[in-house]
């Protein structure tokens, strides 16, 4: 099945997909303020045109009910390509998680350049690995180059880490993660 690009609206206005109406709106008024395009300091006109994008698709019943069921076939496809055996603290289970942030990254990348990124909840939620967790691969795979963090916050893989996962066997297949060393050697 050849995955669309598709846009996490949750993500963009930082909120759960169980906020209410309430919740929606006060994010997109804080958020619209930090990224108006007149806003000198922060504004960006992608950021803010992807925040009323999202903002008038939640906001509408009908929209957000569809909008719900592609963000959970989005999130389906998403965690088939992960491996959940990964067990923490185990230095082959950590290059398997390095390894599975890169690949999850690679396909953000892939869908879309122009939201080529993930935020750090999503990547908790599909890892199914606590925020705690997760921290010190993001910071191993940031120094290394393999990611970087874009003007929106999010993650996004860098060539160097496209490169570091075709070195260590990046596929298409579910189990792509399953590597005897985290990418760059050993740690």
């Amino acid at each position: 099945m050849k995955q669309q690009s598709f846009v996490d609206y949750y993500e963009a206005l930082q909120i759960s997909p169980n906020a209410d109406q309430e919740t929606i709106e006060r994010m997109y008024r804080f958020l619209a303020k930090r990224y108006h395009p007149d806003n000198s300091s922060t504004g960006s006109s992608e950021k803010f045109r992807l925040l009323s994008e999202a903002y008038h698709v939640l906001c509408n019943p009908g929209e957000r009910a569809a909008y719900d069921a592609k963000h959970e076939e989005n999130k389906t496809f998403l965690n088939s390509l992960l491996d959940k055996d990964c067990e923490y603290g185990d230095v082959k289970a950590d290059g398997r998680l390095q390894q599975g942030i890169l690949y999850l990254l690679y396909h953000a990348r892939r869908r879309g350049s122009e939201n080529s990124g993930m935020g750090a909840f999503e990547l908790e939620k599909l890892l199914t690995i606590p925020e705690k967790h997760l921290e010190f691969h993001i910071w191993y795979l940031k120094e290394k180059g393999y990611i970087r963090r874009t003007d929106s916050g999010q993650y996004e893989i860098t060539a160097n880490g496209v490169d570091a996962g075709v070195k260590n066997g990046m596929s298409g297949s579910k189990n792509h993660f399953l590597l005897t060393e985290p990418p760059g050697g050993s740690a």
